[in-house]
């Protein structure tokens, strides 16, 4: 095929003209067009006079050897897409391999040693999402809480709900992998093409639901309220694993998918004589803003338009001090929702459906920390720093996991909030304002 970039349309130009363009920029007919897709979609906003949608396509025609011989600008070759599988081994495993976690890392190494004939084990310290749902409804309407099911645990992982962005800053065609497996799941296909897709928590529940029903059809298991909880380590290898639920089994092979927040599992792979270390991370607050400003300043007099939908902000700075200040899962027309995942800590988080058609935006406004921040050299010690600053949040919110919050202006001039502004903040659990 040979792919076309940089075709222009206006918004008022509907993509039906696609086709017309890209035949006239390679001076061929419509009817020589074999196959047609387009392969990304941006948007250009940055003339306050019209907003552009940009766009790179893959077409299939008859001698395409002749057309690169024009050398036509932004016209070439379409690389190769299909994706590799990674290459097997040539010794029989002993026993079947294992994948720790059901988040979006282990779904993904399941379903790939699925795929490979492998027939994975996947042990999931909390609910499949049909019952997560329940708990995690529990916990936003009432405050219950359940350490082993919640936002950060349970089938599907954090992302399940969040707003389900797929972007990387990598070129990769395990990229267009998993893109091209949420899309056979039952994503909406544009996610193919869109320069910053994302599916939305209403349609993932049902996503990783599939997922989950290919896995087990490749002939994989999965065993979800099953938390691991010790390593047998012999001589610097691994041969079993302690649950929760049903003893130790044998194990060679394990995939370690367990997010960032199982900090148990941590600390025995410490105990286990696993060599960890240090090492650096962000932390910091959620922002919440109107969508209908957030779309103004983007887009203008355009801002109405149904055709560009939410707008989506990025922002980065550089302190004075040398840290690195920056805007981290910008969540359009969506939610700020409690995410604990620890009694008596809190902890927020950003989620979308896929509509993105809340009244409200968010972001997570976030600051590089440095193991020089940690109070000691213990490599659990970030944890810890984690942990005082989740329960001095629970603290400042009166309890009963209540978010504390101020208005951005106090906040900037370090002084308390005596009441709150005219948007009304979209956390489930009622904001504290803080003293």
């Amino acid at each position: 095929m040979l792919r076309i970039s940089q075709i222009k349309l206006s918004i008022d130009e509907p993509t039906e003209q696609l086709l017309g363009l890209v035949c006239k920029k390679l001076q061929i007919k419509e009817s020589e067009v074999k196959a047609f897709r387009i392969y990304k979609e941006s948007i250009d906003a940055r003339k306050s006079n019209m907003i552009y949608f940009i766009y790179t396509v893959d077409v299939s025609v008859e001698m395409e050897d002749k057309i690169l011989d024009k050398g036509l600008k932004n016209v070439s070759k379409t690389p190769e897409l299909a994706y590799t599988h990674v290459k097997k081994g040539s010794q029989p495993l002993k026993h079947r391999p294992v994948v720790i976690g059901f988040g979006p890392a282990g779904m993904f190494a399941a379903l790939i040693l699925a795929q490979n004939g492998y027939a994975p084990i996947v042990f999931e310290r909390g609910e499949q999402v049909e019952a997560r749902v329940a708990s995690i409804e529990a916990f936003w309407s009432k405050g219950i809480l359940n350490p082993k099911s919640n936002v950060q645990f349970g089938e599907g992982g954090a992302g399940t709900f969040s707003d389900g962005k797929l972007t990387s800053r990598v070129r990769d065609l395990r990229g267009r992998k998993v893109l091209e497996e949420l899309v056979q799941a039952g994503a909406p296909e544009d996610i193919l093409y869109k320069a910053h897709p994302h599916v939305g928590t209403d349609l993932l529940r049902g996503i990783v639901k599939n997922i989950r029903k290919e896995i087990l059809r490749l002939g994989g298991d999965i065993y979800f309220d099953t938390q691991v909880t010790g390593f047998r380590i012999e001589d610097g290898k691994l041969k079993g694993l302690t649950l929760d639920t049903m003893g130790e089994i044998s194990c060679e092979q394990a995939i370690l998918a367990i997010g960032h927040s199982a900090r148990d599992t941590f600390l025995e792979l410490f105990q286990s004589g696993v060599s960890l270390s240090q090492k650096p991370f962000s932390v910091g607050l959620r922002v919440e803003h109107p969508q209908t400003l957030v779309n103004q300043a983007q887009y203008k007099k355009f801002a109405e338009s149904a055709r560009l939908g939410s707008a989506e902000y990025r922002l980065t700075h550089q302190a004075k001090n040398g840290r690195g200040v920056y805007t981290f899962c910008m969540c359009p027309g969506g939610l700020v929702v409690p995410s604990a995942s620890e009694d008596g800590m809190l902890v927020t988080n950003g989620m979308s459906e896929h509509a993105r058609d809340q009244e409200n935006a968010n972001s997570a406004l976030l600051v590089q920390v440095f193991p020089e921040d940690f109070e000691g050299n213990h490599p659990l010690e970030g944890i810890e720093f984690q942990r005082k600053l989740e329960q001095k949040a629970f603290e400042l919110g009166g309890g009963s996991y209540k978010a504390p919050a101020q208005l951005i202006k106090d906040y900037l001039e370090h002084r308390p909030s005596t009441q709150l502004g005219k948007e009304k903040p979209s956390y489930a659990l009622v904001v504290h304002l803080t003293e």
